[in-house]
């Protein structure tokens, strides 16, 4: 599974996903501009030591991961979007693609794609929820979806916690 940002803009919820993205194996895609730079000390912060453990691809445009992972379901996270994240059938090689905090996904893209997009629900009076948690949500509704595959559903106990 990938997830796609575009032009995000605030270093702590990149931090945030980079992180769920390494406790995940989820690759995560950074779509050009940037609003930071990768060595700012919130985003570093926010990953904390799982750095390593993330594969990060860099992209100068959106374009550019259309060309690359062409033949790809492509889902589009949206308050506009006229159906719910639940009700896509999700697959391991799915590309969940997210906006920028302040705009979220630009229209032309939503309106050529527009079979694709989809949305978290929520009351009408919000206008939208944090970019890291709404990737969680959708993450981790996929990953449910393929039966937590390759991650591990079963702590090592109380016991097992304690000694440590």
């Amino acid at each position: 599974m990938h997830i796609v940002l575009i032009e995000p803009e605030i270093p702590g919820n990149t931090g945030n996903i980079a992180r769920l993205c390494a406790a995940t194996g989820i690759e995560l895609h950074l779509v050009k501009p940037l609003g930071f730079s990768t060595d700012d000390k919130y985003l570093k912060r926010a990953g904390l030591d799982y750095w390593h453990l993330v594969k990060v691809h860099y992209h100068e445009n959106f374009d550019e991961v259309l060309a690359m992972y062409h033949g790809h379901n492509f889902y589009y996270l949206s308050t506009k979007a006229p159906r719910a994240h639940t009700e896509v059938h999700y697959t391991e090689d799915d590309m969940l693609v997210f906006g920028k905090e302040s705009a979220g996904i630009p229209e032309k893209i939503l309106d050529a794609n527009w079979e694709s997009c989809v949305r978290i629900p929520m009351i009408a009076e919000a206008r939208s929820l944090n970019l890291s948690n709404a990737v969680a949500i959708v993450a981790y509704e996929a990953m449910r979806q393929m039966d937590f595959a390759n991650l591990a559903e079963n702590g090592p106990g109380l016991r097992m916690w304690k000694q440590a």
